[in-house]
């Protein structure tokens, strides 16, 4: 199984030993996606704003990888408190389709830099 490293400047650079993305096949998985804003290396505030920001950073991979956002068909979204749920799902519904994606949710998780989210992709390519 031959596997292709995906990496793009417009999603944050790997803080650690891990690929941005990696192909296998004819899928693209992405690594978590911390809410960085890969021009300034900042996180904002809000769930709402870092919800945005992780799934830009996501999109930009799966982008770079050849697919699109309508090719999802798996996310795993991390929130540090669920009481978070209710706004980062606001904001999680705008990028995707009527055919939305299986999700796991996972929370009460610390998150790198102090986030507040992070979210992983998977997608056909």
């Amino acid at each position: 199984m031959e596997k292709q490293i995906i990496s793009t400047n417009n999603a944050p650079a790997a803080i650690g030993p891990y690929s941005q993305g990696v192909i296998v096949r004819d899928t693209v998985y992405t690594s978590g996606q911390l809410p960085i804003n890969p021009q300034t290396g900042e996180i904002a505030e809000t769930i709402e704003e870092q919800t945005r920001q992780a799934l830009e950073n996501g999109k930009a991979i799966i982008e770079a990888a050849g697919s699109d956002m309508s090719k999802v068909f798996k996310t795993t979204v991390f929130l540090k408190d669920l009481k978070d749920f209710a706004k980062m799902n606001e904001v999680y519904a705008t990028y995707f389709s009527e055919k939305h994606p299986a999700r796991s949710t996972v929370g009460g998780a610390e998150l790198a830099k102090g986030a507040l989210v992070e979210i992983e992709l998977v997608a056909t390519i």
